[in-house]
């Protein structure tokens, strides 16, 4: 982008500018008045603004004009210049967020200079962003069981909307990878991904990380919500967002637009909202910390996220994509899973789902002493259903305590319960793990009580009792 332009009441000068800049490469546009300088930025922004500071006849002066481009438009850098300089109006040009000021008469070659760095830097700072959202939408989805395409699915169908969505599921499983891939594959896909942590913010300073601030001290300072503009902003566990945000984002949500903290503007924004929660927001409505008119603002597609425990077929696939990333990422051993491994990691008890996962894989290439596969051995044991010395397994003090024949109907049970959850309901593929013949896995099924249900777009197997309470 070379579009530049120029706003200043003197004809000679603003015609003079535009010469030597169109002599350097720049396309120019000229303006004289504020009604004709808002008239070109509201057509199209440019890729830089030249502005004097006083302009005759017109409804806005140079510092109007400034405060309303860095709030629609902050990536605009803008140059002030002015025939009547003073360290405070510089001062005052600065903190409403100019890039530079010059004093007239100006040298030229001074204010190619600054053009140019202007310019250098406005480019930069779009790179850097590009970058950022590279990054994220570089979080991949990886599955193959039932309900992780049940998943991607629902979510294929949101992503040419501007539905709001609102994600729900355990710590861990995966919710802002599910934003962030519905943010790829929409059309704002090159606008902004900002995500608020509602848990990690402080209720004092919530609204000012949103809306932002400004004031004569500090000038302006933009918030989530508008550094967010065109894109998507995600509510990472909105249940924690405090009560009194609450119905201001309510607002938000029905006039896209605020008021910066400690301003009197309103700041307009074109926002896709997605919301994520781990916990009941109809419980948090019912104990009076949640709005229920905000609720049902941001409930308008619920998309449910399944936990690990639901989709234990992915564990594999997952293992190697994150073996995968820290290879990458970190040059750690690019090491494969041994069938062993395999096994023990879809039978563990996984209450930190995805995360814990990724930080158990990055956590044994660390301290692995080999490059080859990773073995059983290497896993830790206290998340595994039973523990092992040597060949023996050692009861826990529940079993230990039953007769021989519940004692080996409580193992058997939760042994099968293991098993088919972790071939997502298979029986065929259960009874050929286990040795058994499918027509007796069926019979033994049903003397222990065991049946299989749908949940989450996948066969869960549970007790009968269990069963029959979901």
């Amino acid at each position: 982008m070379s579009d530049i332009l120029i706003v200043d009441d003197e004809r000679d000068i603003r015609e003079l500018i535009g010469d030597i800049l169109e002599d350097e490469g720049y396309t120019t546009r000229l303006a004289g008045t504020s009604n004709e300088a808002m008239a070109e930025i509201n057509a199209e922004p440019p890729a830089l603004l030249i502005l004097d500071i006083w302009l005759k006849d017109s409804k806005m002066d140079g510092i109007d004009i400034l405060k309303a481009v860095k709030r629609d438009n902050p990536e605009v850098p803008v140059v002030i210049i002015s025939g009547h300089g003073n360290i405070e109006i510089a001062v005052a040009a600065i903190k409403q967020g100019a890039y530079d000021f010059i004093e007239k008469p100006f040298n030229i070659d001074q204010l190619l200079v600054v053009i140019r760095r202007a310019m250098e830097t406005s480019r930069l700072r779009r790179e850097n962003q590009k970058l950022k959202r590279r990054d994220s939408q570089a979080a991949e989805m990886v599955g193959d069981s039932a309900s992780f395409r049940t998943l991607v699915s629902q979510l294929d169908k949101v992503t040419k909307s501007n539905g709001r969505v609102m994600l729900s599921g355990p710590a861990g499983s995966g919710k802002e990878v599910a934003a962030r891939y519905i943010h790829a594959h929409s059309n704002r896909a090159s606008a902004p991904f900002v995500t608020v942590n509602c848990a990690g913010v402080s209720p004092e300073s919530m609204e000012q990380v949103l809306f932002g601030r400004e004031g004569a001290d500090r000038g302006v300072e933009p918030g989530l919500l508008e550094q967010a503009h065109g894109g998507v902003i995600y509510f990472d566990e909105v249940a924690d967002m405090p009560l009194g945000t609450q119905s201001k984002i309510l607002r938000v949500l029905v006039d896209q637009q605020f008021t910066r903290v400690g301003g009197s503007d309103k700041v307009r924004v074109d926002l896709r909202v997605i919301s994520s929660t781990n916990r009941s927001l109809e419980a948090e409505i019912e104990a009076g910390r949640f709005r229920q008119e905000l609720y049902h603002r941001l409930n308008v597609v619920p998309i449910a996220v399944p936990s690990l425990e639901e989709r234990r077929e992915d564990i594999p696939l997952l293992a190697d994509h994150f073996i995968a990333l820290c290879n990458k990422a970190q040059g750690l051993p690019l090491r494969k899973l041994s069938e062993d491994a395999v096994a023990l990691m879809q039978t563990m008890i996984w209450p930190g789902n995805v995360r814990q996962l990724k930080n158990l894989v990055e956590r044994v290439l660390i301290l692995g002493d080999g490059t080859g596969e990773i073995e059983a051995r290497e896993l830790p044991q206290e998340s595994a259903p039973a523990q092992v010395e040597g060949d023996r397994v050692v009861l826990s003090g529940t079993v230990a305590t039953l007769p021989l024949r519940e004692a080996r109907e409580a193992f058997e049970r939760e042994y099968l319960l293991t098993q088919i959850n972790r071939f997502g309901g298979n029986i065929s593929r259960t009874a050929n793990f286990v040795g058994m013949e499918r027509s007796a896995l069926h019979r033994k099924l049903k003397s222990l009580g065991v049946v299989t249900t749908s949940k989450a777009g996948t066969r869960i197997a549970m007790v009968e009792d269990e069963a029959s309470e979901v």
